[in-house]
């Protein structure tokens, strides 16, 4: 079973086709870098795969389910443009929240858990609203991984991250994806995405122009890919 299942979707915006037949799989346990130039279709293939939009044609299964299924969506984290986090809460109180809302047993240790490890338990308890952009972003980061999700959708998840961020955003996708988690990321950050993908799939002008295993030569030239398979 995989587990993200896309198969012939379609996203219309008015008469615009955003999406035009995508269709792709990620096996469990696999990191998918999800690419494309602005306007590709990433963002709105990452909020279809959140359930945060519906396609207009085509089915999505996460995990085995239905991609709105509420069991499914409680084993998702997602870091998308939208930091998604309460500005009038402190950092500890955001966390506490999440926390609860996914049921975990003891809230209050798992928040103060990984604000230490996004580096925030020093401003627990300042509102989100006096966070620079950077602390916002790994205020998210923990709120993702908060309850051990099955799989991670992350759209540029590096954004507004100092280096030591990225290199811990990395190494928590790394240990995720040890512990049997699916990622599918997209991001124009290509070096630290391809240090952790193992698939990829290339968006043009809303068409899936390639998807499989990560090629070799990515590794030594990131733009391999949007070279032999993008727009000319």
């Amino acid at each position: 079973m995989s587990s993200v299942r896309v198969q012939g979707v379609w996203k219309y915006f008015g008469d615009f086709p955003a999406l035009r037949d995508v269709s792709f799989e990620v096996p469990p346990g696999a990191c998918l870098a999800l690419l494309g130039r602005n306007g590709a279709g990433k963002t709105t293939m990452l909020r279809i795969l959140a359930g945060l939009s519906t396609p207009s044609q085509g089915e999505i299964q996460l995990l085995g389910r239905p991609a709105r299924d509420a069991a499914a969506r409680a084993r998702i984290g997602m870091i998308g443009h939208g930091i998604a986090v309460y500005d009038e809460l402190s950092a500890l109180e955001n966390l506490q929240l999440f926390a609860r809302l996914y049921s975990l047993p003891d809230a209050d240790t798992a928040a103060l858990q990984w604000l230490e490890r996004t580096n925030l338990d020093r401003v627990k308890n300042s509102a989100v609203r006096e966070f620079s952009r950077g602390m916002r972003q790994r205020l998210a980061i923990a709120r993702a991984f908060l309850h051990n999700p099955s799989l991670l959708l992350l759209d540029e998840p590096f954004t507004s991250l100092d280096d030591r961020a990225i290199a811990l955003l990395q190494s928590l996708l790394a240990g995720a994806l040890a512990q049997g988690a699916t990622v599918v990321m997209s991001t124009h950050q290509l070096r630290e995405a391809m240090e952790l993908s193992t698939h990829v799939a290339l968006l043009s002008r809303g068409k899936l122009a390639h998807s499989g295993e990560r090629p070799v030569e990515m590794l030594a030239d990131p733009t391999w890919l949007y070279r032999n398979f993008g727009e000319s």
